[in-house]
């Protein structure tokens, strides 16, 4: 049985029709863990969560959510989690403690007790002195805030976080997260689905999907290892990119990636020296770098792997 704030998830699976959206999922999340879900888009990261909050009913399997079953109570679950859409879903008509007040009554709080969550979670997502600012005159990074704390009203024991930091400027983004970690640090489960890659390297673990499957589950520098063995060399340089086709299928080249203005060259046993006789006759102003594998490399070989079996 799991207790207060743990996920537990048995063969899950979602149809529609035929096209199977989530394809036989199971894996586990304790008390007070950031864990991460990640997948290029279609890979069925939402419609997990739309089982795992309630709201979308499995075709197979099963979730025990704070204890209680996504399939049996879905709205048993519902009472005691967090959730905040990737859509922006507050009333921006009303002001920080209307949005606040709303919400928290639509989760059953009134009165005293109302009123004492309201100026509790206000402080613990650094909102007191906006309580009566409109929402509409926010700017984007604090309406999230906002967001954020009427999902934390009813105290929950775990708080599903989709695409929370979507179109939000990097210092909210960074401000975001240090309250994910205060909320995890306080003992409550914070599952979250990003496309920022960067920010996936917060979590304690990360599970990647693919095409309806989880196809990879771990802490990041695991999956790192595992996933994007050998060494990793950053290449800069004006016009870089055209050095891909003269190191695809050099001997001891294992993979050569755009980034940015920048090339990631993963080799096994190359020495550095050789990797600059063959790049700096075409690019004199080459700079060469040791790097780390991140989770942008593990996404990019764990789906160009399943593309190609």
């Amino acid at each position: 049985m799991s207790g207060r704030g743990d996920i537990e998830v048995d063969h899950l699976r979602r149809e529609f029709g035929k096209f199977v959206a989530v394809d036989d999922v199971t894996f586990q999340v304790p008390r007070g863990e950031i864990f991460g879900w990640l997948g290029a888009n279609g890979a069925g990261k939402s419609t997990t969560i739309r089982m795992l909050i309630g709201v979308l009913e499995p075709t197979g399997g099963d979730a025990l959510v704070d204890g209680i079953s996504v399939r049996k109570d879905p709205f048993g679950v519902k009472r005691r989690i967090g959730y905040m859409s990737q859509r922006f879903s507050l009333y921006p008509d009303l002001t920080v403690r209307q949005n606040m007040a709303f919400f928290g009554g639509a989760y059953g709080l009134s009165g005293k007790k109302l009123n004492d969550r309201i100026e509790t979670v206000a402080r613990d997502v650094d909102l007191t002195e906006l309580l009566t600012a409109k929402t509409a005159d926010l700017p984007g990074g604090t309406r999230q805030r906002v967001a954020l704390g009427t999902s934390l009203l009813q105290e929950p024991g775990i708080v599903f976080l989709d695409e929370p930091t979507a179109g939000v400027d990097p210092v909210s983004r960074r401000m975001f997260w240090d309250l994910i970690r205060r909320i995890s640090g306080q003992g409550t489960t914070v599952f979250v689905t990003t496309h920022h890659l960067d920010e996936a390297e917060e979590c304690r673990r990360v599970g990647l999907m693919v095409d309806g499957k989880l196809v990879a589950l771990d802490t990041p520098a695991a999956l790192a290892r595992d996933h994007v063995p050998g060494t990793i060399w950053r290449a800069r340089a004006v016009g870089i990119q055209a050095a891909v086709p003269l190191l695809v299928g050099r001997p001891g080249v294992l993979d050569v990636q755009p980034f940015g203005s920048e090339l990631h060259v993963r080799v096994d046993g190359l020495p550095k020296e050789m990797l600059d006789d063959w790049l700096r006759p075409r690019f004199p102003d080459l700079t060469l770098e040791q790097g780390r594998a991140t989770l942008e490399d593990v996404f990019l070989a764990v789906v160009g792997h399943q593309e190609e079996t």
